[in-house]
């Protein structure tokens, strides 16, 4: 359920609040709080360019919890689960084994310390301002803020947080433990699996749907998109322009221009290519030096 906040007032030795504290107390008794509404936002290439799952491995791969090799292996297993994903239209039941392999056998209370460092470190300066600022606006109009991802719902949390916004839902992977088995519980957080997650937290948060909002960039996530009242088009891709234009849904992009579709922020199929690449120099000149 929904945590209760309460404000705390300062006040002087006679029991006065001060006048800075009125005017505080005055800000915040002005914003009407919707509690019927609520905004959801995708956050692979709509709150962050790129995916959030490879900047971690990233991450790791730089302290050395990866070498070369299993950065190539993760990225081209992450570029399998993404075609198999979009070529059967949400069906990604033979794509569950990759989905998660890359954090099999590690403590749940790492990954989310490691987490933290690497989102301050690599995903801070990659939070595309424009959509961040989406997501304030509903936060000053008294609403909440849930991000919504296929990355492991610890990643989802630590980047929620660090945001400021209201929580995370993303896939749960199944801890034994204290560590991850590489397990899914459930389905991945994708396509339909998305709109039923946000459905069942409107019915325990007490939302309506008609007067939520979703935010996301790709045409994956339509049934979400479909399933609120306010559907917005963040960054799309081709598919969900064409969409957000038959359905008359508002379009925003961050980007500048044809080139920044393309720029350096690898999409995970890309990453999986530079990543081999990579490997493959690195090979060749073991190869040399050894010669």
């Amino acid at each position: 359920m929904a945590s209760e906040h309460k404000l705390t007032i300062s006040t002087d030795a006679h029991g006065h609040t001060a006048g800075w504290a009125e005017a505080e107390l005055d800000a915040a008794l002005a914003v009407d709080v919707d509690k019927s509404a609520a905004a959801f936002f995708d956050i692979d290439n709509t709150m962050l360019q790129g995916a959030s799952i490879y900047w971690v491995a990233r991450g790791l791969a730089a302290r050395r919890y990866f070498t070369t090799t299993d950065l190539a292996r993760f990225a081209w297993q992450q570029a399998r689960y993404r075609l198999l994903a979009a070529e059967h239209a949400g069906d990604v039941s033979s794509a569950k084994k990759v989905a998660l392999a890359f954090i099999e056998g590690w403590r749940v209370d790492d990954i989310e310390r490691l987490t933290e460092e690497i989102f301050d470190e690599l995903m801070a300066p990659r939070i595309w301002s424009g959509t961040r600022a989406l997501a304030q606006l509903h936060l000053d109009s008294g609403e909440r803020v849930w991000l919504v991802s296929a990355a492991p719902v610890e990643i989802g949390r630590v980047i929620a947080q660090r945001l400021g916004l209201t929580g995370a839902i993303g896939t749960v992977a199944e801890v034994v433990d204290g560590a991850y088995t590489g397990r899914l519980v459930g389905d991945l957080m994708h396509g339909p699996a998305k709109a039923d997650a946000i459905q069942q937290l409107a019915n325990v948060e007490g939302l309506d749907l008609r007067r939520c909002s979703a935010y996301s960039d790709s045409i994956n996530d339509l049934p979400m998109l479909s399933a609120v009242g306010n559907a917005v088009a963040v960054n799309p891709d081709a598919a969900l322009r064409r969409a957000a234009r038959e359905q008359g849904w508002d379009l925003r992009d961050f980007r500048t221009g044809r080139k920044a579709a393309k720029v350096a922020v690898p999409s995970t199929l890309a990453a999986g290519l530079l990543a081999g690449a990579i490997t493959t120099v690195l090979a060749a000149r073991r190869r040399r030096r050894a010669g």
